[in-house]
C-alpha cells in the first residue's frame, strides 16, 4: 500500500479522493480490501491516446518537430552515420538521454526510441518523422494509412523476414510453402506452430499461401532454437546471411520470403500536412540523403589528353560507351605556354565512374591518350529535382 501513497503524492488530487479508502496504520495486516475508484490525475493536461495498447501522450500542440532514431544496434550505428555523412550530425550531449538535437536543422528535437515505439509514436502524433527498418514498419503500422515512405532504400540494415522450418523430419522432403501448406498433419487440434517476433504479418502471409490451421508463439530473440526445443515446427524471423539458420539445422523454403526488408524514412502524414516547417525540412533531409546515396560508390576521374580540340578529345572519348560518366565527359582546355605563346594542345577531361567499374575505366582512358589521372570520391550527386519529393507531394494531394 505504502507504493500506492508514494504514487499518490505526486498528485494531490488523486490523494485527496483515495485517502479515505486507505486503512490506517494499526489495520491488522491480514485485512483483505477491494476498492473500486477512479483516479484523475493532473500531472498533464495533453490527452491520451491508446496505440496498441500503449498509452501514449499526444503532443499536437507542440512546435517541435521530432524525429525518431533506433536507440540501440547496429540500426542506430548505421543511421547516426548516414546522418553525418549527409552533414546532420546528432548532437547527444550525455549519451544516457533520449533527446538529442542536429545543428543543421533547426526546430528538430531527436528523440531515440526503440523501433518499433518509433512507428507507434509516428502513429499516435508523438514523432513525426522516423527512421527504422521496413520491416518494423509493415509489423507495427499494420497498414495504417497515416504512415507515408519518405525515402524507402536507404543503403543499409538489408535483411529478408523469411520463413523457416527443420530440415529434418516431417519436413525433410517440404521445400517450398505450397508443399507445407499442403501437408495432412495440421488441423484445427494439432495446427502448425510457428514462433515469430511478426505475428501480424505472418498470420497475413499464412492465412493468404492457404495455412488455415496456425498457432502463433511470440519471442524477440533466439528463435532458432524453437524448433530443436519441440516448441514450435517453424519460425518467422529476419535473415541476413542465413548461416545461423544453416547452424540450426534449418532451412528457408520456396515461396517463403514475407518481406524484403532496409531502413527507411517514414513520416505521419498528418504531421506533414499540419506541423509548420516539417515539409520543408522533410525536403531538406530528403534531397541530402538522395544526393549522398546517389554518390555512393561513385568517383570523379580527372585525367590529360592532348587534343587537337575539345570535340576532338570528345569524339575519341564517346567512341568508348563505358567512358561517358553520368550523362558525359567534361572537357576544357589546358593552357600552356610554348616558345613564347599561350597554347591549348592538352585538354582536362572530368568524368563520374562506379567503384566497380574503376579499373577497367582507368585502362580504356590510358588506351585512348589519357595521362596523369586522379581518382577522388564523390560526397553528393544532386539531380535537378529529387524525384521522391514529387512522389511524396502526390501522396499528400498538393
Amino acid at each position: 500500500m505504502s507504493l500506492i501513497q508514494t504514487s499518490l503524492q505526486q498528485c494531490p488530487a488523486a490523494t485527496t479522493a483515495f485517502s479515505q479508502f486507505l486503512p490506517s496504520p494499526s489495520s491488522h495486516s491480514s485485512t483483505k480490501l477491494s476498492v473500486r475508484f477512479t483516479v484523475s490525475c493532473c500531472l498533464s493536461s495533453s490527452p491520451m491516446t491508446s496505440v496498441n495498447g500503449n498509452i501514449d501522450m499526444q503532443s499536437s500542440d507542440r512546435n517541435e518537430i521530432r524525429l525518431g532514431l533506433p536507440s540501440k544496434g547496429r540500426m542506430a550505428t548505421d543511421t547516426l552515420d548516414l546522418l553525418n555523412d549527409c552533414q546532420l550530425s546528432v548532437r547527444q550531449l550525455n549519451p544516457r538521454q533520449y533527446v538529442a538535437d542536429i545543428p543543421q536543422l533547426s526546430n528538430v528535437e531527436v528523440w531515440f526510441q526503440r523501433p518499433k515505439d518509433i512507428v507507434r509514436k509516428l502513429v499516435s502524433g508523438d514523432l513525426d518523422l522516423g527512421i527504422v527498418g521496413l520491416d518494423t514498419v509493415s509489423e507495427f503500422g499494420q497498414g495504417n494509412e497515416d504512415l507515408i515512405l519518405v525515402h524507402d532504400e536507404l543503403a543499409y540494415g538489408d535483411c529478408r523476414l523469411s520463413l523457416a522450418i527443420p530440415k529434418y523430419g516431417i519436413f525433410e522432403k517440404i521445400n517450398s510453402v505450397k508443399e507445407l501448406a499442403q501437408m495432412t498433419q495440421w488441423t484445427a487440434e494439432k495446427p502448425l506452430r510457428v514462433t515469430t517476433g511478426f505475428t501480424y504479418l505472418s498470420r497475413k502471409f499464412l492465412r493468404e499461401n492457404g495455412l488455415q490451421n496456425v498457432v502463433f508463439s511470440t519471442a524477440d530473440g533466439a528463435l532458432e532454437a524453437a524448433p530443436a526445443m519441440g516448441i514450435a515446427d517453424a519460425i518467422v524471423d529476419l535473415v541476413s546471411s542465413g548461416i545461423t539458420l544453416k547452424e540450426n539445422n534449418l532451412k528457408e523454403i520456396e515461396g517463403g520470403v514475407l518481406l524484403e526488408s532496409q531502413a527507411v524514412l517514414v513520416a505521419s502524414k498528418k504531421s506533414l500536412l499540419g506541423r509548420k516547417g516539417l515539409l520543408d525540412i522533410t525536403h531538406e533531409i530528403l534531397e541530402r540523403f538522395e544526393a549522398h546515396l546517389r554518390a555512393l560508390g561513385q568517383f570523379t576521374v580527372v585525367a590529360n589528353m592532348r587534343g587537337s580540340s575539345a570535340e576532338e578529345v570528345s569524339e575519341r572519348i564517346l567512341s568508348q560507351p563505358s567512358l561517358s560518366g553520368l550523362q558525359g565527359p567534361t572537357v576544357s582546355p589546358v593552357f600552356r605556354k610554348i616558345d613564347g605563346e599561350v597554347k591549348a594542345d592538352y585538354y582536362a577531361i572530368v568524368i563520374c565512374v562506379s567503384k566497380k567499374q574503376l579499373y577497367k575505366f582507368v585502362q580504356q582512358l590510358r588506351a585512348i591518350g589519357g595521362s596523369g589521372v586522379l581518382v577522388s570520391p564523390l560526397t553528393y550527386i544532386f539531380d535537378e529535382e529529387t524525384p521522391r519529393w514529387r512522389q511524396l507531394l502526390s501522396k499528400l494531394g498538393l
